[in-house]
């Protein structure tokens, strides 16, 4: 089992590091650049639809694993297809650009299909009682689950490094607790993103030769969504024992996402309109280099993590009350960053 998880780190890495050259060259030639705008914070063009370079490497290793390990192979060709078909969303809006309204009902359409193949989430643990089965629920929350993970990849993706950097340690952070939980499914999957994750920043992280575009954003997102909803219901996996985890990981992109939900809904803005008002951005305002600002919101994806494997070891209370705590510090610091009288 050592030598399969071995395997799962080192091929995507390696596959991922050599397809990146290629994917560069590849871009330049079909003209899938990201041009530099008002809008955008890179000053030179540079090649889009990075994402082809580690979603490609991670897809043919989960096809390999469904062959050697037969036990999982429904369950890794659903990964399969599905990381294959959002991935594919991603590169098409890349090279022709969908409306948002388009992307959404797409997403919505596979996350349905995921759902029927038993990635859904059918109970909630309640760190002070009996857990809370969602019953009818559980198709809109499974729903607003993907659809949170998947943009919240897409908006952060607008910093050199920043959204491959949070997702390796989001997929380390799951990778251990599948671990602690004697999960191959969850562990492999993790191990597999991660490395593609770690490959693509030898590239992407400042100064970025490429971008992972929508292609990669959504991939990241999609697969990320998946595997934490994979154990719950008819499987045994990590969020059998508490949604708190990948929730608590995933903190720093989720609340940046619905805090830009919550400012565009109340300036009457269209809530998927790009713009520069992102936490990146805001610091990069300050002065802040565009290295410093990813170490830094690196960091806070760690500690995050950090709480999110407390809850496998310890009172979960008590990482509940540490959770709660952080979230509502990051929610005004990020938010303090927005006012006015912090701009003065």
């Amino acid at each position: 089992m050592i030598s399969i998880y071995v395997m799962s780190f080192i091929i995507p890495l390696i596959l991922t590091i050599g397809l990146v050259p290629v994917n560069i060259r590849l871009s330049n030639k079909l003209g899938m650049i990201d041009q530099p705008d008002e809008r955008r914070i890179h000053k030179k063009p540079i090649a889009l639809a990075g994402g082809l370079s580690f979603a490609i490497p991670i897809v043919l290793m989960e096809l390999s694993l469904a062959i050697i390990m037969p036990e999982y192979r429904n369950r890794l060709l659903e990964m399969a297809i599905g990381g294959s078909l959002i991935g594919l969303l991603g590169y098409l809006d890349d090279k022709r650009g969908f409306t948002a309204r388009y992307k959404l009902v797409f997403q919505i359409l596979l996350v349905s299909v995921m759902y029927i193949a038993g990635y859904r989430m059918n109970l909630l643990t309640n760190p002070f009682g009996s857990e809370i089965r969602l019953g009818i629920f559980s198709f809109p929350f499974t729903v607003l689950w993907y659809l949170a993970v998947i943009n919240a990849f897409n908006l952060i993706d607008g910093l050199d490094g920043l959204a491959a950097g949070i997702a390796a340690i989001v997929s380390g952070v799951i990778l251990t607790v599948g671990i602690i939980n004697h999960d191959p499914f969850v562990s492999l999957l993790s191990l597999i993103l991660m490395a593609g994750c770690l490959g693509f920043l030898n590239y992407n992280f400042y100064p970025a030769r490429i971008f992972m575009g929508d292609t990669g954003a959504l991939f990241l997102g999609f697969n990320i969504a998946s595997i934490c909803i994979s154990g719950v219901g008819q499987f045994k996996g990590i969020t059998t024992m508490t949604l708190l985890i990948p929730i608590a990981t995933l903190a720093l992109p989720l609340i940046e996402t619905f805090n830009t939900i919550f400012r565009r809904m109340k300036d009457n803005q269209h809530i998927f309109k790009a713009d520069k008002e992102h936490i990146h951005h805001k610091l990069l305002e300050l002065g802040y280099s565009q290295k410093t600002i990813a170490l830094a919101l690196y960091f806070i994806t760690f500690l995050f993590g950090l709480i999110a494997i407390g809850f496998s070891f310890s009172n979960k209370r008590l990482f509940l009350l540490i959770l709660i705590v952080m979230v509502f510090i990051l929610f005004i610091l990020i938010n303090l960053l927005y006012s006015k009288e912090f701009k003065k």
